[in-house]
């Protein structure tokens, strides 16, 4: 083997870590030590059993809810997309990663070659005859034919590092398609939870609104026992009849929210109305969240929160584009080669004399574009510049999302114990007034007036226990972390 020969490519190799570009140096934040509403009644600031952290849903105590979670989660069509979408990354980074290894492609085959005895430079060759004999010279022949083997191979040397850039854009895509995908994630667990809350609720108040018909149709009938005995009036009957029919008008519009929250629900579990109805046949009470919530420290916040993520991810992959811009404007070497077998008969083909081979080495150097490549490299700067920013304010409305849901998670639990103490105390004066009417005490009018009061504050009781719910989602959405479910079936 003649070493001399691969001198060039020795030296290309040597050369191979001369890459070029900026180095991505993580982002540096000021963050607060601690939040402004940290502390609330309900959280804690530590993290001590991270399967609460990831799982929290199931501190509602709710089997139903629980396999409602994993069934989206394995079911909803925007996360089986979000697969397709990793998968497509990681091609995209496969195909750009075989660029750093030589391409090879095989071949064999025949030939054949008719030339011309007419043809200007060669039909004389062709022709040629011996001055004194007369015969042909055979100095070419006209008609050649050959079976030939072989391979083509060709490798673009990365000197200055522009593929291996460009593959590491692509790897840092494909880590942003799966944050995409775990981010995906969360918003329609978020969902499920939401939805499925709220068709609770719907029921709890359809439930609240009968009794309510209940008792009001009962107070109908003692009022007109009232009239019929001459104690009462007749403005007192028709006052009981209007309650009565106000309070069954709403009874449809709840029926109508539990079936919205319902085929809600069907889409994010990619099912039909009919597949999903034997999941909410039964009627269940609110659950209620028994657990309290870790908000741990600020700067979790960095490495949990999606949309931070993907930001910082953002800019890793801008830094190493720009890179690659910078190195596309320095020399391109190539390395080619093409070794084989070539004979004219095909028994000959794999003999020893048969060998053939050729081989190049070439560089390739745009030395004068008008500025195209500057200016590329610019716009990538920029684009790396806006990220910077970007990641900033993904980091400003992370941490002011927290503190506003913080401070409404707090008082929102303070509105569930006063509403609470406030139905207490309308149950008492219904109970009350019903007493004192029927001992002539008092007007009907008083019934009527606390049984109001008594629909009201249920209903507000039923709207504070939601309200929290949707805090204690929001919350842990804007706190972030991982909402995957390893299980396949509920705890």
């Amino acid at each position: 083997m003649n070493f001399k020969k691969l001198a060039p490519l020795a030296v290309a190799l040597m050369l191979a870590g001369c890459a070029v570009g900026p180095d991505y140096v993580a982002p540096t934040s000021n963050l607060d030590t601690e939040y402004l509403f940290q502390g609330v009644d309900g959280t804690e600031v530590g993290e001590a059993n991270q399967h609460l952290v990831n799982a929290w849903w199931k501190q509602f105590n709710d089997p139903i809810l629980n396999q409602l979670v994993v069934d989206a989660q394995n079911q909803a069509i925007p996360l089986k997309v979000a697969a397709q979408r990793i998968r497509m990354a990681e091609s995209y980074q496969s195909a750009i990663e075989s660029f750093k290894v030589p391409t090879v492609s095989v071949g064999a085959g025949f030939g054949n070659l008719q030339l011309s005895e007419n043809d200007p430079l060669l039909g004389g060759a062709i022709t040629a005859l011996n001055p004194l004999t007369g015969e042909d010279l055979g100095l070419v022949e006209d008609n050649n034919s050959a079976f030939f083997a072989g391979a083509t191979i060709g490798w673009e040397v990365d000197l200055f590092g522009r593929i291996d850039r460009q593959a590491n854009a692509a790897s840092i895509r494909k880590e942003q398609m799966e944050i995409m995908r775990e981010g995906l994630t969360t918003l329609i667990t978020s969902d499920v939870i939401h939805n499925y809350l709220q068709m609770r609720g719907a029921q709890a108040r359809h439930a609240i609104a009968l009794k309510t018909v209940e008792d009001q149709a009962k107070t109908l009938e003692l009022v007109k026992l009232t009239v019929k005995s001459g104690y009462g009036s007749a403005l007192d009957e028709a006052r009981a009849r209007a309650a009565l029919a106000a309070t069954k008008a709403v009874i449809p519009q709840l029926n109508i929210a539990e079936n919205v929250h319902k085929q809600r629900l069907a889409i994010l579990l990619g099912e039909t109305p009919k597949q999903s109805q034997h999941r909410f046949a039964t009627s269940m009470p609110l659950p209620s969240f028994t657990g309290v919530i870790p908000t741990g420290l600020p700067s979790d916040l960095l490495n949990r929160r999606p949309d931070i993520r993907i930001a910082e991810r953002e800019m890793a992959a801008l830094n190493e584009e720009s890179a690659a811009a910078i190195a596309a404007q320095y020399p391109k070497v190539f390395l080619t080669g093409a070794p084989g077998v070539l004979a004219k008969d095909f028994d000959d083909l794999f003999n020893g004399d048969s060998i053939a081979w050729a081989g190049s080495i070439g560089v390739s150097w745009n030395v004068f574009d008008g500025g195209r490549g500057d200016a590329i490299v610019e716009m990538q700067q920029s684009r790396f510049d806006a990220s910077v920013l970007s990641y900033q304010q993904s980091v400003i409305t992370a941490f002011g999302e927290v503190e506003t849901l913080l401070n409404g998670y707090g008082q929102s639990q303070q509105y569930v114990t006063l509403v609470s103490e406030a139905a207490t105390a309308t149950s008492f004066a219904v109970n009350k007034a019903k007493s004192l009417y029927k001992a002539g005490l008092t007007d009907h009018l008083s019934i009527l007036d606390a049984q109001r009061q008594q629909n009201i504050v249920q209903d507000q009781v039923i709207a504070a226990k939601l309200q929290t719910a949707n805090m204690t989602i929001a919350l842990h959405k804007a706190l972030g972390g991982n909402w995957d479910v390893v299980t396949k079936t509920a705890d």
